[in-house]
Formats: C-alpha cells, structure tokens, sequence
C-alpha cells in the first residue's frame, strides 16, 4: 500500500445486481471489480496489480425481488483526493452497462480526511444568516431567466425586506444578455444590503457560478468582491470538482444544485439519491443541497427525502453536517408540516408560493412570522 493508507482502509461499495440470462451474481460482481479498476479481464492481469489494484469482491448475497446485493471495495490509494476518479472507481464505465444501483457506501477515513467535507455545515451557515437553532432556514430562489438584472435585484429587495435567510439565484440564471452575471451579482448583492440596512436582517444573497470551468473562479471572486458570502453551483454540470474547489474558498459557504442528477435515478440502474446527493455532494464540499421534495414537481417519495436528510445530518467523523435543501413545490400554507418532518437543521426553499402572492414582501413576511410561530 501506498503511503497514508492501511489495508482496511478501504471504500466499500454496496451494489445491487439484476442478473439477465446468462450472468451470474458472482460473475457480474468480478466484472464490475475488474471494470472499475484495471479495464481487463483476470487472465490478463498479473497477481501483484491483482492483489494491489483490483476490486475486492467482499460479499454476493441473495437480495430483494430476485436481486443480489455485492459489496465490493477499492483501495483509496488509486482515488488520491481527486473528485473525478473517486466518481470513476465507484460508476465509471459501469455507467454504461445495466442491471447495477449503488445502494451503499462505506467510506474510509482516509478518504473522509482527504476530500474534507464541508467548510461550514448547518452550524456554520446559521451563523452567518444569523439564524438560532431553535428554526429552520429560509430560502427563495430568483427567476425566471429573463428577467432584467435590474428586475433581479428589485425581487432580491422585496424578499430580503420580508426577512427571508438566504436567496439564490436560479441555477437556470448564468450570464445571458438579460441580466449578465457582473452587473445581475453587483445589483442583486447591493439591494440585500440596502434592505438589510433597513429591517437590521441578515438575508445573504448567493450568486450561481456554474459555467464553463475556465470562468469558475472569476465568478467565484466577482461574487466575493461584491460581498456575496456564498455561491451556488450544479456540481453535475460544471463536474465534481467544481464543488470540491469551491469548498476550500473557505471563506464562501457552498449550496449544491442537483440538476442533471435524475440520470442516474434509474429503478434498475444507476445512484440512489440518498449517495449520490447525501453522501457524494456532502463529502466534496456542499454546505447545503437542495433536492426535490415529496408531493412537489418531481417524484421524489418520502423514503428518499428522509433518506437524503439522514445522509446529510449523519456523523461522518470530521465531516461537517450539511442542511438539506427541500424545494420543488413547497407550499406556504404547509410549511409547518414540513418543519415537523424535518426539524431545524433544515433550509426550505419556497419559489412559486410565493411568487403567486400579490405581494412578495408581505407574502414573505407572512411566512417568517409563521415559521416563527412554529418553532418558538
């Protein structure tokens, strides 16, 4: 073993097999060992590259609905801290093939130590939006793209004056013409301040800075230099290590968009989401993810939304709890409901309720004053 790493050091991966004619759990399983690691059959590998690189087939049992559930584990020493590979050696190429879902992770410390986690967490967020623990977050999401950077700011205005936490833009919102990312971030950043100035609150605008990789962390430092204290980014977009860099800004807190990740939710194939974004986002850096709740536009049931929760808030050693981030059609009038299922350490993020309100202020204030009620 390379240096740094113990032999029971390793990334243990849980995956859920259904076998077709013609395969066998056990077969299936040595394909993927070998698949994910060295790309070539046994009889043309050496013993030694064998021994030291291939996947280690720890388990093949019999699982649910003619199933079969194989935990393989990889040496951490061939992912370094690099986002890419450690994506690479769990579902790289076996992307491609079918019949596989991740299902489980079990992730060594060395790995843990590497990618860090976190710069802030829920405990960290909460200080700077200022917010007790005794209540959730409040989030509100800028759109549609279209609008002007000058409109942008006005809705910033109005949500910040109605005592919302954090706002942030649309992933969909990046630099087009409408409202180019300089000017729409100066704007936007300016009329949180003035209404802060104002009510004596606190709300933080983050800016989106997914985007081509070459202009991240131009993004990144015309976002500082407006006073932004946080940045979102859609890690699936602008790739993994987007997010792992972002994190060590470690002056900038990180929400994580899960757009482009309902690729990988196959029933037969593919990540659960509760890995995927409770475990993946949270290790590479996201303070928050946001992620589609039960009943709204997406089909995410209460199984996964718990499970994703779980995931985030979870102890994972020096890995820093990050909040989860329900949206998708979160309605004002239930909002306590959802406090209830979810408790504290939660940040929802509330958009067409109350966009459909008259006016946003008060509509926002109404919500405040309701979750305030909620949780005192």
């Amino acid at each position: 073993m390379g240096a740094g790493f113990s032999a029971d050091d390793r990334l243990r991966v849980t995956y859920r097999l259904l076998c077709v004619e013609g395969e066998t759990p056990r077969d299936k399983a040595e394909d993927i060992a070998y698949e994910q690691t060295v790309e070539l059959p046994p009889s043309c590998v050496g013993e030694a590259i064998t021994e030291a690189v291939v996947g280690r087939i720890e388990s093949v049992e019999p699982g649910p609905a003619r199933s079969w559930t194989a935990v393989i584990s990889y040496s951490p020493e061939w992912i370094g801290d690099d986002a890419a590979q450690l994506a690479n050696v769990m579902f790289g190429n076996i992307s491609l093939k079918q019949g596989i879902v991740i299902t489980d992770v079990e992730w060594p410390t060395t790995l843990l130590e590497r990618f860090g986690g976190p710069a802030h967490g829920v405990r960290g967020l909460r200080k700077m939006a200022g917010v007790e623990p005794e209540r959730p977050l409040l989030c509100a999401a800028l759109k549609p793209v279209g609008l002007s950077a000058e409109e942008l700011a006005e809705l910033c205005y109005r949500f910040a004056d109605g005592g919302i936490d954090l706002i942030k833009d649309d992933h969909g919102l990046t630099d087009q013409p409408s409202a180019p990312f300089d000017e729409r971030v100066r704007r936007c950043r300016e009329a949180v301040a003035k209404a802060n100035d104002s009510t004596g609150g606190n709300t933080l605008y983050f800016p989106n800075v997914t985007g081509p990789a070459s202009r991240l962390m131009d993004r990144v430092e015309t976002a500082r230099g407006a006073g932004c204290r946080g940045v979102l980014v859609s890690p699936l977009l602008a790739g993994l290590d987007s997010l792992q860099r972002l994190a060590r800004e470690d002056d900038l807190a990180v929400l994580a968009h899960p757009a482009l990740s309902g690729a990988f939710f196959g029933a037969s194939h593919g990540i659960l989401p509760e890995i995927l974004l409770g475990d993946l986002f949270r290790i590479l850096g996201a303070d928050g993810v946001i992620y589609p709740n039960v009943g709204g536009r997406f089909p995410f049931d209460d199984r996964i939304c718990r499970a994703i929760n779980d995931r985030l808030r979870r102890d994972l050693g020096k890995i820093l709890p990050a909040f989860p981030v329900p949206g998708g059609g979160i309605d004002v009038k239930i909002v306590p409901h959802w406090i209830a299922q979810y408790g504290a350490d939660t940040m929802l993020l509330i958009g067409g309720s109350l966009y459909g309100q008259d006016d946003l202020t008060s509509a926002t204030r109404r919500l405040v004053d309701q979750i305030k009620l909620a949780t005192s």
